[in-house]
């Protein structure tokens, strides 16, 4: 079952640090946000295989928005 890893605040996507096709494990970091000059990790939940990636450096997100989608 596919797991949607969704952003929790508004924030700047800082950088991005899997790509699609990517094993992961839990716990893993994915992607950075920044938001008032603080990095925040965004981390895998489970163990899998990165199916999508959603954003890019640079990108902001908005609270709710997709970040990666993980099997």
């Amino acid at each position: 079952m596919a797991e949607e890893i969704r952003a929790e605040m508004v924030a700047n996507v800082w950088k991005v640090v899997a790509s699609a096709g990517d094993t992961v494990s839990e716990g893993d970091t994915l992607v950075i946000l920044e938001s008032m000059k603080m990095e925040i990790p965004v981390v895998a939940e489970n163990d899998g295989v990165v199916r999508e990636l959603a954003v890019n450096e640079g990108d902001v997100v908005q609270d709710g928005d997709l970040i990666a989608v993980i099997e």
